[in-house]
């Protein structure tokens, strides 16, 4: 059943979002219909051959905000629009060459109204390649106000709504509003991309879902998502209640980017403990297997823009600033701090760090200042106005304590200071501290120092030397992202006032040498890594990892949120039950292998017997006389007699094939094997058993197991590594084999696997008459051994070249040697059913049993 986030899920974005202002038409390189693209409106060199081949690829930028400032013309009549310089969506152009066509999506930051709204869309896309995403206020509101910024961002940054007065509660309407306003950036965009062409980029928390709505209309779409805010550790995130839905909107992504390891460890944690997905590092990239379809996550922080602040600090306005702050200051210690005002920042913890300075260091007091400049709120909450007050009132007292005339310990500019202003302080700060208690990013540190670095403008302003030593000091919160691209910061706990005040100390009374090293090795890295190689890189990146997108065949299963695509080879496909029985007709020697759990009884089920349909289809298949059928499974040879006694003709094989018999007649067989090895893992099983709360160790005849399915996910998985690890070494003179499974790691002897047991069978065969029909069904990966085995002649030199019919067959949509695949354990036994009813003699109550099965689908 799908939950409740899901219902209705289509009708989400109907009603009064209906009356949205669609993007106007005629935009370049619009797909029609399938396979055509309009040629309205294209510019006049077009060629008229009817191809678009000739079409660059575009960049369409989608983000909740569009790069643009917005206002009323003096007779507040006409919208006049212009570009975001500032705005990182804009910088990132500079990575690219500059014929690249970008387009970007998103929000106004002013609110249009209806009447104007189709105007304004053409002007921006004529003007600016902007396709604006006008939401009802409404929708607006629930969405940005209420889902993103009162549960999604305190969320990311660690606050869990503990109780009403600390944080608000989950909001189901706040969440379909979310749901709803991605739905409508959906539909815009569908409006301009070409799916096989475009590139698209998404932006940010405010659109975790859309990537489902995109790979939904578009199986194909070259798609990447990068999140600026943090990611949290799964404890906090498993609190979210649609937890599901985002994750599996983000894995619709073909790569998702972070800002830090750490981010990215957080998620794919989530991932593994949520939806039971790992990963494994390929060439140096990270990548979830997400049905067939691989999504790689790329770790990179985002950089500035280097001409954008250099520009800055060249400007008139900056260089007489900077001499007024110099003159000001002169025979102080400047240090720096510039902060939103919101309760992440830690701008109190700062103040009272700072205060424990001039406490404890009285050379200090008149010497040291402290300008902390605050940003405008971007929100006016309850919790906002307590940080504000809380910092004005630490401000006021610490000034009252140490001030004297003429000195005040800390400036506060609260206020929207100008550019210029802030970059004069950065150019003349000796320190900067950054002591947020969490943060996605924060560039701060990046701007400071390339402020202090200079440019020839600025240092004659400020008196300095062309070739003068330039330095700087941070200090920097561990806990947010730039802390570790910046290996020559201070790096402190922001709760830890007191090491914080001493990083201060530290900060500003190192020699000028250790300074000049620090800031040198700092102003390489930011230099190197500014905002166009972090946009090249990613999309490099995300055209890697779509580079194969029409090498599989894909189609879409879910339904609402749920939604995925499965990705596989063009040759797999499923298994027709008329395309298997009519090989089977046409055929007088058939070999029929088949896998035990879930594979003919399902791996849910807790009842491992089979069912009486089951014993009967098994034993239709055993009495015609052309057929050799085996269970060829992993569980213990006591088992397996005891469940499948009724089936005197059936051959099984136990323990991946270490017991082998042909019917419940013959004696079992065994293979030769030394087992003294056991004597060795035995105690070293037990061990990590002890240790690894959850686990359990399987003890079989001829091999033993060890399980960790129902341990913690991550320390399972690190102790089942460590595991393998010791036993590899133990045994590297022993006749055994270590192999890891889905949560197990296994030890065996040598030489025994499925496939041993498919040769010995075909090879007996051969003996009479070489088979001319082999099917094998399974589910997991030892089967994998068992489809290589038969399709592959090589390992029969006995056997004719090719068989005639071979059907290798998996359950379940995955990547796997067989050439075809059937859903569920369902499938394997009507496709069973409908062999027994080709078989000589017909099964007894074949019509029953085939009205059981039409009931089950």
């Amino acid at each position: 059943m799908a939950s409740r986030s899901c219902e209705k899920f289509l009708d989400l974005a109907s009603g009064e979002l209906s009356d949205v202002v669609q993007t106007p038409r005629g935009l370049p390189r619009v797909m029609t219909i399938p396979g055509v693209i309009s040629d309205s409106n294209l510019s006049s060199d077009v060629e008229s051959d009817g191809t678009a081949s000739f079409f660059q690829e575009r960049k369409i930028i989608i983000a909740n905000m569009l790069p643009l400032h917005a206002q009323k013309d003096c007779e507040g009549s006409k919208w006049a629009f212009s570009w975001d310089e500032d705005s990182l969506l804009l910088q990132l152009q500079d990575g690219f060459p500059p014929e690249t066509e970008f387009l970007y999506v998103g929000c106004l930051k002013v609110e249009i109204e209806a009447n104007e709204q189709e105007e304004v869309a053409q002007r921006l896309l004529d003007e600016f390649k902007c396709v604006p995403t006008f939401l009802p206020s409404d929708i607006q509101k629930k969405f940005y106000y209420g889902f993103c910024k009162q549960q999604l961002w305190p969320l990311f940054h660690y606050m869990l709504p503990m109780c009403p007065d600390h944080g608000d509660r989950f909001d189901r309407q706040l969440w379909q509003a979310y749901v709803s306003a991605n739905k409508i950036f959906a539909d815009k965009i569908m409006e301009v991309v070409n799916p096989e062409d475009d590139y698209i980029w998404v932006h940010d928390y405010h659109l975790m879902v859309l990537p489902t709505f995109l790979r939904k209309r578009y199986n194909r779409v070259k798609l990447g998502f990068f999140l600026h805010s943090p990611f949290p550790s799964s404890e906090i995130y498993r609190t979210l209640p649609v937890r599901d839905e985002i994750l599996k909107g983000l894995l619709n992504c073909d790569l998702i980017g972070f800002q830090t390891f750490d981010y990215a460890r957080h998620f794919l944690s989530c991932c593994s403990r949520m939806l039971g997905l790992d990963y494994e590092s390929k060439r140096g990239h990270i990548g979830l297997d997400y049905f067939g379809r691989t999504v790689y996550i790329k770790i990179l922080p985002v950089g500035i823009h280097m001409g954008r602040l250099e520009s800055v600090l060249n400007l008139q306005y900056t260089c007489q600033k900077v001499k007024e702050i110099h003159e000001e200051f002169k025979d102080k210690k400047l240090i720096l701090g510039v902060d939103d005002m919101d309760i992440f920042k830690g701008i109190s913890l700062k103040l009272l760090a700072f205060e424990q300075l001039l406490q404890q260091h009285r050379e200090f007091q008149g010497k040291a200042v402290l300008v902390q400049i605050v940003n405008p709120a971007r929100s006016s909450g309850k919790d906002v106005q307590e940080v504000k007050r809380e910092t004005y009132e630490t401000v006021e007292r610490i000034n009252e304590t140490y001030g004297t005339p003429g000195y005040e310990p800390v400036i506060l500019i609260d206020r929207n200071a100008p550019r210029y202003e802030k970059t004069a302080y950065y150019a003349v700060a000796e320190c900067c501290i950054v002591n947020a208690v969490r943060d996605g990013m924060n560039l701060v540190p990046y701007k400071y120092i390339v402020c202090r670095q200079g440019t020839p403008t600025m240092d004659e302003a400020m008196g300095i030397e062309k070739d003068s030593p330039r330095t700087s000091m941070l200090v920097v919160s561990e806990f947010i992202g730039c802390s570790p691209s910046l290996s020559g910061a201070i790096r402190v706990n922001p709760w830890d006032i007191d090491s914080v005040a001493e990083a201060i100390n530290m900060a500003i009374t190192t020699p000028i040498a250790e300074k000049q090293l620090r800031h040198e090795k700092h102003y390489r890295y930011v230099s190197s890594h500014d905002v166009a190689y972090w946009a090249r890189s990613f999309m490099q990146d995300l055209e890697r990892a779509c580079k194969d997108h029409y090498d599989k065949r894909c189609w879409g299963i879910g339904l609402g949120l749920g939604f995925r695509v499965i990705a596989l080879s063009p040759s797999f496909r499923k298994l027709s039950v008329d395309h298997i029985v009519s090989a089977y007709k046409r055929t007088s020697r058939r070999a029929i292998f088949l896998d035990y759990d879930g594979t003919v009884v399902p791996e849910s089920s807790i009842v491992k017997s089979p069912s009486p349909e089951l014993v009967s289809v098994l034993n239709a298949l055993c009495s015609d006389p052309n057929n050799t059928v085996f269970i060829v499974s992993g569980r213990g040879r006591s088992s397996l007699c005891e469940w499948l006694a009724p089936c005197e003709k059936l051959g099984l094989a136990a323990e991946h094939g270490y017991f082998i018999r042909f019917n419940k007649n013959e004696d079992w067989e065994s293979l030769a094997a030394d087992l003294d090895w056991k004597d060795i893992v035995e105690p070293i099983m037990k061990l990590y058993t002890e240790a690894t709360d959850g686990s359990c160790m399987e003890i079989k005849e001829s091999a033993l197991v060890w399980h960790h399915q129902d341990a913690d996910p991550d320390f399972g998985s690190c102790q089942a590594k460590e595991l393998l690890d010791h036993l590899e070494n133990v045994l590297a003179n022993e006749p055994a084999v270590v192999r890891r499974g889905q949560h197990i790691v296994e030890v065996k002897p040598q030489g025994v696997t499925k496939g041993s047991v498919a040769q010995k069978v075909l090879s007996m065969m051969v003996d009479n008459k070489a088979p001319d029909f082999v099917m094998c069904i399974g589910d997991d990966r030892s089967d994998e051994d068992m489809f290589e085995s038969i399709l592959s002649t090589s390992s029969y030199p006995s056997l004719p070249a090719a068989y005639p019919e071979i059907f290798a067959c998996t359950v379940g949509q995955k990547p796997s040697k067989a050439k075809y695949y059937l859903d569920d354990a369902t499938d394997v036994l009507r496709l069973l059913h409908g062999l027994a009813n080709a078989s000589t003699p017909k099964p007894h109550q074949s019509v029953h049993f085939q009205v059981t099965f039409d009931s089950a689908c």
